[in-house]
């Protein structure tokens, strides 16, 4: 028996090394962009969330410059005790304002935006019902509120039907939980059929906009908006780190809503507030949005673009089902998604090996942005007509 208590760690790291699950960052040297320096390589960038191409914007780093020379580099406290700016609720009401919404409440991060919310609204005596796909901060959060919590099949109405005839009548208050663009596969959830469930079971409905803010929708309002279900009570949570190139994180809904998780969600209450950089960028993402609607346009330009060549150029490759600027090739196993990954870098495209445990299955995911050029797509292209797969 070996005494060392911290012995466990090494052996788990080896069996992490021999299933090729294990993981280690890549430094990037350069500005977000469509293009990045890599390990030293330039590289067409196809691993980036900032769909709208805003996170080296200009007008974000000027907005963030400016509010930093008028409120300083920190909130220095939660916004209850000794953190809450004029700027916080400047965003706040911007962002109730986009998703049409009565109120949103702003998070430090999108993660604590979720383990926040359903920490505050649900407990003990509840039920959760959850997408197996879920983000992990859904799930997390589902176990820290110490509600039942049961697991769906991915996106099967079904089944979750089935699931709440058996248990809904047991519990207390019941919320339903799911991504609505799900991150790791681009498709996206069922929501007005999810909707249409809530309210015959008198379920709670909490959707993860994380990947939908700023690109679903006629306005790039989300997926409740791209679904014509804006008005529907639900409760809305996303992130300011990808479409809006920032940081932090929201859950917009209605006005008693937000009131109560600003006195009872741990994660807004005992946390620094969002740095006043931060808050001041990600208001100016959401201005632009409104404004400058061809970026969108153009993303989805390009994911169109990119869909059409794999069908023509690359039936051999599974495309998972996507409805987003997320598409996945599914590949056989972790190693063959890690070869091919390094492929692609050799060829100069930076796109993702992702394996389990994150996912079921391993594949190759590439993200699209606004700022990526046709030729940016066609050498992706050509890089896959290269990989032996």
């Amino acid at each position: 028996m070996n005494n060392n208590p911290y012995a466990w760690i090494e052996e788990s790291l080896q069996t992490i090394h021999r299933a090729d699950w294990y993981r280690s960052v890549k430094t990037i040297h350069s500005s977000p962009g469509a293009k990045v320096i890599l390990s030293g390589h330039e590289v067409i960038n196809f691993a980036s969330n900032d769909y709208l191409g805003l996170a080296a914007d200009e007008r974000l780093k000027q907005a963030a410059i400016n509010a930093i020379q008028e409120h300083g580099t920190g909130s220095t406290g939660s916004r209850l005790l000794s953190g809450h700016r004029e700027l916080h609720r400047e965003l706040e009401q911007m962002l109730s304002s986009t998703k049409q919404t009565e109120d949103a409440v702003v998070f430090s991060s999108g993660y604590l935006a979720n383990l926040g919310a359903i920490t505050a609204i649900v407990g003990k005596r509840d039920l959760i019902l959850s997408d197996h796909y879920n983000h992990s901060s859904l799930k997390n959060g589902a176990i820290l509120s110490g509600a039942k919590v049961i697991e769906y099949p991915h996106c099967d109405i079904a089944q979750l039907t089935e699931k709440l005839y058996q248990q809904r009548q047991n519990y207390r208050r019941c919320l339903i939980i799911t991504d609505s663009v799900f991150s790791m596969d681009g498709d996206l959830c069922p929501l007005p059929e999810l909707l249409d469930i809530a309210e015959e079971f008198s379920c709670m409905l909490l959707i993860d906009e994380a990947h939908a803010t700023g690109v679903m929708g006629k306005t790039g309002a989300g997926c409740a908006e791209y679904f014509s279900c804006t008005g529907r009570e639900l409760i809305q949570i996303g992130t300011l780190s990808k479409a809006l190139g920032s940081l932090g994180g929201y859950v917009a809904g209605s006005n008693a809503l937000i009131d109560f998780l600003r006195n009872r969600a741990p994660s807004w209450i005992y946390t620094t507030a969002l740095s006043p950089a931060d808050t001041a960028a990600a208001l100016a993402a959401l201005k632009i949005v409104q404004q400058e609607p061809e970026r969108r346009q153009q993303l989805w330009q390009n994911v169109n673009y990119l869909k059409q060549l794999i069908k023509e150029h690359l039936p051999h490759l599974k495309l998972l089902p996507t409805e987003s600027p997320i598409l996945c090739l599914q590949l056989p196993d972790a190693a063959t998604a890690l070869t091919a990954a390094q492929h692609l870098k050799e060829a100069g495209i930076f796109a993702p090996a992702i394996r389990p445990p994150t996912v079921s299955t391993s594949r190759i995911r590439i993200s699209i942005m606004a700022n990526h050029e046709r030729g940016h797509i066609d050498q992706l292209v050509d890089a896959l007509k290269a990989m032996q797969v």
